[in-house]
């Protein structure tokens, strides 16, 4: 591969990246929701994107400088890229967030494997084998065990809101993306796709952030709750998760990659413990082993089936 950082990243396994990439939108989730009534939704998106690009810039620069001719051959690729993964993915999430609780966000999150394997049959011709699903289904028990607090009683107190539909959104948004990435050539992936997306989903929320400004007439505040979010979510979730779902997928491909969704309610639930000061219980443990197995059960030895062409 052409690009300087995903040389850097061959050095890691595709599994790490996967793994901390979901940590880091944990972390998003517990921000997003944590400081909704301080930050409006369309304010964190853009703020978010806006840093990540500045500080990518030095390092991008370059890179989409010397694919310009790659991304005009594969503009409409790349625009789909950018619209899904930056402005549709985090406007909706957010949206969604200002109705609905972090634990239901993270819930949906558990169905972007289903998603990913049905996208991928239909426009890869990738099936998912029988370990896949039988991982998949251990790793969703998991993450109800964690829902339910390992009490069966619990599901049916189950509360659902309109934010869980802008959520449920957001992840076929995120599937189809993940899908997508399967198809760029090798010279534009890395940094330059990193950089060509942000370009176009920055332009993409700007109009929806001026919107938000107009109708709802909501500043984003100048403080440190401010400060530190857009920071964490511009480095953490952004660059760093991105690069690293992009590699990782590119690598073992969508459908594997696509069980790591289930370790972001997890770490979402750690990082409420070691941050926030919630108690850690049996359950937790339960679920946590649950998806831990679903993911191994899912890529051990996986095999896909691709149509004849």
């Amino acid at each position: 591969m052409n690009s300087t950082n995903t040389s850097f990243l061959d050095r890691f396994s595709p599994y790490l990246l996967l793994v901390l990439a979901a940590c880091f939108w944990g972390g998003n989730f517990n921000i997003a929701r944590a400081f909704n009534t301080e930050i409006p939704p369309m304010a964190l998106s853009f703020w978010r994107w806006t840093v990540a690009g500045l500080i990518l810039l030095p390092f991008v620069w370059q890179p989409m400088r010397a694919q310009w001719s790659s991304f005009k051959q594969h503009f409409s690729l790349v625009l789909a890229l950018g619209i899904l993964g930056v402005t549709g993915f985090n406007t909706l999430v957010y949206l969604g967030l200002q109705t609905t609780t972090a634990t239901n966000g993270v819930l949906m999150q558990s169905v972007n494997p289903i998603f990913i394997i049905a996208l991928s049959s239909l426009l890869l011709g990738e099936f998912a084998t029988k370990r896949q699903w039988l991982g998949i289904i251990l790793s969703l028990l998991g993450v109800l065990v964690i829902l339910i607090q390992g009490k069966l009683a619990n599901l049916l107190k189950l509360d659902f809101h309109a934010g869980d539909l802008i959520i449920l959104l957001a992840v076929l948004d995120w599937a189809l993306y993940t899908v997508l990435l399967r198809k760029l050539p090798n010279e534009l992936k890395g940094l330059p796709i990193l950089g060509y997306t942000i370009v176009i989903g920055v332009l993409g929320i700007l109009p929806l952030y001026l919107t938000e400004i107009i109708l709802t007439s909501r500043l984003m505040p100048i403080n440190w709750i401010s400060i530190s979010s857009v920071l964490y979510v511009a480095i953490f979730p952004s660059i760093l998760s991105y690069l690293f779902w992009n590699h990782g997928t590119q690598k073992i491909g969508a459908n594997r990659a696509g069980q790591f969704a289930h370790v972001v309610p997890i770490s979402g639930i750690l990082i409420a413990v070691l941050l926030l000061g919630e108690q850690l219980h049996l359950y937790h443990l339960l679920g946590i082993l649950l998806v831990v197995a679903g993911i191994v059960l899912a890529n051990y030895r996986q095999k896909t089936t691709t149509l004849p062409k």
